[in-house]
């Protein structure tokens, strides 16, 4: 197999076609570079360039070995770009992985700040289910999970950011609709509008449930939060929701804060602890936990 060095040497030696200039070019000795060349057309079997008198002329053996010569340096220059990229923390591209329920606030905010300060840097993004993002990390396939609940696994480094109270969504017109907080157990009787599993929310309102003491008459299962509320408002059930920001309230829904102390959720940061990150991915999620550094329960919601 050639060496890098050989397959440089015979490319400049098939520009100058000449020994002696070649050698001055590459700052080698001559004697050097003539075995180098003898080594690389024993390992092609063919001879690369035709001798007449002291020149050397590139022959159809060796054009075709100057074709793929220069691809692949282009290549190894290619990867070693990309490399160079991945160890720069003020470059690269970080995989991110996000839940839909915060596609429209957290994840642009923390994307816009990082990239005020670090505006060389890509993001390849993925929106996804709690348990998706689980698969995608544990594959390999992203760096950075910001989800809920906490990813199993001990090799999972997890950074609790942001904890959300739950509520009880119903519809505008509810009886239960004039309270300033609920028991859960007050809307056993109630169709519940849920995700479906095996989404990690469906898991909280099938725990708060329990908490309460009954198993939940299911209406509808749905993929997404919000479509979750857009039936709430239809009137088909209730649902346990995150308390919502004050621009994001479904028309037609009343929120109610659950008193349970077990009902909220916590997004975290998860990354991999297992293997080594690169340092612009090691740069985002210090950023993102520093914009989110408050008090907070390091647990899956």
């Amino acid at each position: 197999m050639a060496t890098l060095d050989e397959l440089e040497w015979f490319v400049v030696l098939a520009e100058t076609q000449h020994m002696t200039k070649a050698a001055e070019r590459l700052n080698v000795a001559q004697p050097t570079l003539s075995r180098a060349l003898g080594r690389l057309e024993r390992q092609v079997g063919a001879p690369l360039f035709d001798r007449t008198h002291r020149r050397l002329q590139l022959n159809r053996y060796g054009e075709i070995m100057l074709e793929h010569a220069r691809r692949s340096l282009a290549e190894i220059t290619a990867a070693k770009q990309r490399i160079a990229a991945l160890r720069d923390p003020d470059r690269g591209t970080v995989r991110l992985a996000f839940l839909h329920s915060i596609a429209a606030w957290l994840v642009p905010d923390v994307l816009r700040a990082f990239r005020a300060d670090v505006p060389g840097v890509t993001f390849e993004l993925t929106q996804a289910v709690g348990h998706e993002i689980e698969e995608l990390l544990h594959a390999g396939r992203i760096d950075v999970g910001l989800t809920s609940p906490r990813p199993a696994g001990a090799d999972v480094v997890w950074t609790a950011l942001h904890r959300e109270r739950l509520c009880l969504a119903v519809p505008f017109d509810h009886p239960l609709g004039d309270r300033a907080e609920i028991d859960l157990a007050e809307a056993r009787d109630e169709p519940f509008v849920v995700l479906r599993p095996p989404i990690g929310f469906r898991r909280i309102t099938d725990e708060l449930c329990a908490r309460a003491g009954f198993t939940p008459q299911i209406a509808f299962e749905g993929s997404e939060i919000a479509t979750m509320a857009g039936f709430v408002a239809g009137g088909l059930g209730v649902a346990i929701v995150p308390a919502p920001r004050p621009d994001r309230l479904e028309p037609g829904v009343t929120y109610l804060p659950l008193r349970d102390a077990a009902a909220h959720r916590t997004i975290g940061l998860a990354l991999k602890g297992d293997r080594p990150q690169p340092p612009v991915v090691a740069r985002f999620a210090a950023f993102v936990a520093e914009r989110f550094r408050r008090p907070a329960a390091d647990g899956d919601g």
